[in-house]
């Protein structure tokens, strides 16, 4: 565990505990978008599925990534994550979407729109950290990058003509 890490990035201006929570929120996002990708690349039928399975699957070992990037700097901060399945959608921001219309069109609008509220929330960590934590501030760049990524990816593939309500 990191006590040296949590004192520089105390003594940078960043409030630690503030920090600390909303990289645990982050890391339940990530396993249920994790989730929510993996099922939706088992259950996905219609035109659009040969297409959207693959993607989907990278996407999903793309948030597990990113849940153990956060998880390694929770521990660089002295600090654990969740440990709990149980607890993720009480501590998540984006929450879950379960597919319940397995259409891939339905399903791909769902992973959209929760790639965007991931998009808010790095963008709302890296503001708090940006040049004070160097550290996280790299890891939640990287992680950024993805999300940003895998709209746009989720946004090429979407049939939908007027997209900027989904």
């Amino acid at each position: 565990m990191g006590i040296k890490s949590r004192e520089i990035v105390a003594r940078a201006g960043v409030d630690v505990n503030a920090l600390i929570k909303l990289l645990n929120q982050a890391f339940c996002d990530e396993w249920l978008s994790y989730y929510q990708y993996w099922i939706g690349a088992q259950v996905a039928v219609g035109q659009l599925a040969p297409a959207l399975i693959p993607e989907l699957k990278e996407h999903a070992a793309e948030e597990l990534e990113h849940a153990e990037k956060i998880a390694k700097r929770l521990a660089q901060l002295d600090a654990e994550p969740v440990l709990s399945p149980a607890d993720w959608l009480e501590h998540s921001t984006c929450g879950y979407a379960a597919p319940m219309n397995p259409d891939a069109v339905e399903i791909l609008l769902q992973n959209l729109h929760s790639e965007r509220c991931a998009i808010e929330v790095y963008e709302h960590i890296l503001n708090l950290v940006k040049g004070k934590d160097l550290v996280t501030e790299h890891v939640i760049r990287e992680i950024l990058e993805d999300e940003v990524e895998h709209e746009t990816e989720l946004q090429n593939m979407n049939p939908c003509c007027d997209c900027e309500n989904e």
